[in-house]
């Protein structure tokens, strides 16, 4: 062995020892490579997972609607979804409106995964068994108005009510109502003092508004606003914006945060928190 091979020349110990470094760091490498890979094909399952619709039913599927909006003279800015009852379920969603996927806009007053308004299809309520509280067969402490579809004679009324059992109607398997804040359309003196008997929300503050009015040819429209005013700014937004003066009565629905509408044309989720139900577009 020449001089430079003896300097050059490294013990078979630490040449092994060597060796293992090597391996070691190699195997390192290999394994921060495959956590990030898992990484990232996790983060894929999961973007997959959120664009995933939540059920079965399409925005691209044909629905009896007409969507539109307008900016009332007072500033209000609406959207409309325009439709006719028999188009219409109540439904039970526990999520944002948005999220659900369902053409739509939310519904009645709750609590947690508590109803506390009246929500009843076919004489059953929509969010648990009869009787049991939260269900959807009451308007809790109140008796409030009710938008009423009486399937049998197609017609639409508000009727003032505490329980799902005091609402008239020709066939109770043919019907589906929902609670809400009587807006008197045909009453301006006494609207604000009736809705105060009704212990309407927040009426004079600046909140998201939602609201479900007809006309009497059967004419329905589910109403968000997109921008915040009081209980009689919305009155007033929807009585010069929506049905050209043909509006014969409707209700209050949840509102400001729960405020919320999806369809092919609009996604609003309020402030993105669920809501017990919503008023549905089925056909």
């Amino acid at each position: 062995m020449t001089g430079n091979e003896q300097k050059n020349a490294i013990p078979a110990g630490k040449e092994a020892a060597l060796s293992g470094r090597n391996k070691l760091a190699a195997a390192g490498i290999l394994a921060g490579i495959l956590a990030v890979l898992a990484l990232l094909f996790y983060g894929m399952v999961l973007l997959l997972g959120n664009k995933a619709p939540a059920n079965d039913a399409s925005l691209d599927e044909t629905l009896h609607y007409t969507y539109f909006a307008k900016t009332a003279p007072n500033g209000m800015k609406l959207h409309v979804l325009r439709t006719k009852p028999v188009y219409v379920t109540l439904e039970a969603i526990h999520d944002n409106v948005t999220l659900a996927k369902k053409v739509g806009i939310n519904g009645g007053f709750f609590y947690g995964n508590q109803l506390l308004s009246i929500g009843i299809v076919n004489g059953l309520p929509v969010n648990a068994q009869i009787g049991k509280f939260g269900a959807g067969d009451e308007n809790v402490k109140y008796a409030r108005g009710t938008l009423v579809w009486d399937g049998a004679a197609d017609r639409l009324s508000v009727q003032i009510a505490s329980r799902a059992s005091e609402l008239k109607v020709k066939d109770h398997t043919r019907f589906w109502a929902q609670g809400g804040i009587s807006m008197s359309l045909g009453d301006d003196a006494g609207w604000a003092e009736q809705a105060m008997k009704e212990n309407a929300p927040f009426p004079g503050e600046d909140r998201l508004r939602s609201a479900a009015v007809y006309e009497e040819d059967g004419q329905l429209y589910l109403i968000v606003s997109e921008t915040k005013g009081s209980l009689a700014l919305f009155r007033e937004a929807i009585i010069s914006s929506v049905g050209d003066g043909k509006l014969a009565d409707g209700i209050f629905l949840d509102g400001d945060g729960s405020s919320q509408l999806l369809s092919k044309e609009a996604s609003l989720p309020g402030d993105n928190r669920p809501v017990v139900q919503m008023l549905r577009i089925v056909k």
